[in-house]
């Protein structure tokens, strides 16, 4: 039996892959964190599964769950918000997992900047704008930032930022970036998103933060912020050599 890391996406039940609904529905053990993850997405567990909310429990309860399901012979589908590639602590639980002997996968998701970029249809990197995505976080209580990952060293490449867990410090964090970016570069975030509770706020580094204080938002949300954000509204950038009209030498 298998504990199945699943990326579960944004939130919307239909934004699941193939391969995750599949799994989920096999799955007779369910653990997911209700603060990201909702009945859309649960709807696609089998009728009589065990649902465990893991917003609650320490990563000795969460592994212990999963030990105790594969010991008695059912599959686990663990689920993650967005892709289990960024912050789903998947690097703790399988450690301990391997420990115990206990197999597992990965089934990627759809990762939640994503989902925020096509909400406000934008591309993340525009050619001769930003060719850099910059996934991140902020630090304050949770753990230490590596050296040399300091939100002010990303900022100095001019890239597209994502920040994740930081919606609690956006007004401390866009005084930070106005240095490098500008009062004018455009900010977009995204709470809940493809969720009941969807929110999305447009602004810029000058003017973002009264609107997130006025929102409330405390978490699940992401901030995106860069010129790439704006570059379509001004159409102040060029074709990309991909699809554009070349003359190709003859052969």
């Amino acid at each position: 039996m298998t504990v199945h890391f699943i990326g579960a996406g944004p939130g919307a039940a239909d934004l699941l892959t193939i391969r995750a609904a599949r799994l989920i529905s096999e799955s007779p053990v369910c653990l997911y964190a209700g603060t990201y993850i909702g009945a859309d997405v649960l709807s696609h567990c089998p009728p009589d599964a065990l649902l465990v909310d893991t917003q609650h429990l320490d990563l000795d309860a969460i592994v212990a769950a999963c030990v105790e399901a594969h010991a008695a012979g059912h599959d686990v589908a663990r689920l993650c918000s967005g892709d289990p590639s960024l912050y789903s602590a998947v690097a703790e639980q399988t450690r301990r997992l391997d420990r115990a002997g206990v197999p597992w996968d990965v089934t990627p998701g759809v990762p939640a900047y994503a989902a925020a970029a096509a909400l406000v249809g934008r591309e993340l990197t525009v050619p001769e704008v930003a060719q850099s995505v910059v996934l991140t976080r902020a630090h304050r209580d949770s753990t230490q930032m590596p050296e040399g990952e300091s939100l002010a060293h990303f900022a100095r490449t001019g890239a597209t930022l994502v920040l994740h867990l930081a919606i609690r410090r956006t007004r401390e964090l866009m005084a930070s970036l106005v240095g490098d970016y500008g009062p004018a570069c455009p900010v977009v975030v995204v709470a809940e998103a493809e969720q009941p509770g969807q929110l999305v706020l447009r602004g810029t580094l000058a003017d973002i933060a009264d609107a997130v204080e006025a929102a409330g938002l405390r978490q699940a949300a992401v901030i995106l912020v860069g010129p790439a954000l704006g570059a379509r509204d001004t159409d102040d950038f060029v074709e990309s050599h991909l699809y554009g009209t070349r003359i190709r030498p003859r052969t």
